[in-house]
């Protein structure tokens, strides 16, 4: 009875839904922090957590575990650069864009949104991010702005080159980056957010409805809607896309990007030519995955076996599929996969596809299934290891996780070996 009474503490605190993330994890933190305090008796260390606001947000740290990188699911990144250049940029001489990070975590997050935009020649002097956390502790590190290398998962690392300075204690932050990004501590629904005032152009709230149960998604749904602007960008995560159409939202039609809308706002064209800085004889650095590209274009390129490499129909045919995926089709898009793969030799991009739908849609025992299907045809299918990491660790699956985060690291140091 008393670890329910601890679950329905974290729900009113942070609107936490324990069954998004189990009940194990919210006893293993009681347990810790019992532990912490030398407090042996369950009954002690409740009336303790209920008599201490200090103890109530160290038992939310103990709960909270952040789970992120630079550039995670980069696509969405990309996005932002094409929204910020070919829409904001082009019909606001002046003024400053507006981005939020919310949850901020330990600052990978918002500091890719600067990185993106300064690498894209952005105008540095024209945009501002907001990072916002309930967590002291990830704020603490975040503006320490020093990183080890979990921080740095994926293929593309020039970023570090440009931005870090490599130290005894990690990779230090360039303060040409960190001075764009102003962090605050906050609940989503007690913090200044909630109060009125501030909106945004372009907000990223990844992965953090799925923790929420249906009425408290609700209030977050509603909040962001306040907070965006009449023809802004929301970036939520793959596994919240179902909630966002459901409500007054649609997509940005930007495959895999996860990204919304209102549904009122409609994009208009530019109202007069404003030149780009990069275009104007400041030449950005290359990035591979940022720079801004053709609405067509998808998430890296997934690497293929040589076996399982497909023909120009077949990409045609899935990149079909993708945009159905995006445009919140998820039905016919399964269909089209299924069709795809009845009809077709498998392989590891249709199958992965099939994963990132079956998980948009909340069926994420079936998802997992189709990423090892993919992970079979090619075991070093590198979506397909990271969206399987990211699923078993939503479900609770440490270990799980691990063990795949670890082949991403070992696959990712062999391709930086091979280009060496």
């Amino acid at each position: 009875m008393i670890l329910a009474g601890f679950e329905d503490l974290l729900k009113r605190t942070i609107g936490l839904d324990t069954a998004s993330v189990g009940s194990s994890i919210v006893e293993h933190a009681v347990q810790a922090r019992m532990s912490v305090c030398e407090l042996g008796d369950l009954q002690a260390y409740w009336e303790h957590v209920r008599a201490s606001q200090a103890e109530l947000q160290e038992l939310v740290e103990a709960v909270v575990i952040p789970e992120t990188w630079f550039f995670r699911d980069r696509e969405a990144f990309a996005a932002m650069v094409r929204t910020a250049y070919d829409e904001w940029l082009a019909n606001n001489a002046q003024g400053v864009l507006r981005l939020l990070s919310l949850p901020c975590s330990t600052g990978e997050e918002p500091y890719s949104m600067a990185m993106g935009l300064l690498d894209s020649g952005f105008p540095a002097d024209r945009f501002r991010i907001d990072a916002v956390d309930i967590s002291a502790r990830a704020l603490a590190r975040a503006e320490r702005g020093v990183y080890g290398k979990n921080s740095f998962r994926g293929s593309e690392h020039g970023f570090i080159d440009r931005h870090f300075v490599r130290t005894t204690h990690g990779y230090q932050l360039a303060e040409t980056v960190s001075r764009h990004v102003q962090f605050k501590q906050g609940n989503f629904f007690t913090s200044q957010l909630s109060q009125g005032g501030e909106i945004y152009d372009i907000i990223f709230c990844r992965n953090l409805l799925i923790y929420f149960d249906r009425a408290t998604q609700e209030r977050a749904i509603g909040l962001l809607y306040r907070l965006l602007t009449a023809k802004g960008l929301l970036c939520v995560g793959p596994s919240e896309t179902s909630l966002l159409l459901k409500r007054n939202f649609c997509s940005a039609k930007l495959p895999l990007a996860f990204a919304f809308r209102k549904s009122t706002a409609v994009p208009t064209a530019s109202k007069r030519p404003i030149e780009h800085p990069a275009k104007a004889g400041h030449q950005a650095p290359p990035i591979a995955v940022l720079a801004p590209r053709p609405a067509s274009a998808s998430i890296a390129a997934p690497r293929v076996a040589p076996q399982q490499r497909l023909g120009g129909d077949q990409k045609a045919g899935i990149e079909d599929i993708r945009r159905l995926a995006d445009q919140g089709c998820l039905a016919e898009a399964a269909r089209r996969c299924e069709d795809h793969l009845r009809d077709s030799d498998p392989s590891p991009e249709v199958l992965h596809l099939l994963g990132l739908i079956r998980d948009a849609a909340g069926n994420l025992f079936e998802a997992a299934e189709y990423y090892r299907k993919a992970l079979y045809l090619d075991p070093n299918h590198h979506q397909s290891l990271v969206h399987l990491a990211l699923l078993l660790e939503k479900q609770g699956n440490k270990r799980g996780a691990k063990v795949l985060n670890e082949r991403l690291r070992r696959l990712d140091g062999q391709e930086r070996t091979q280009h060496a």
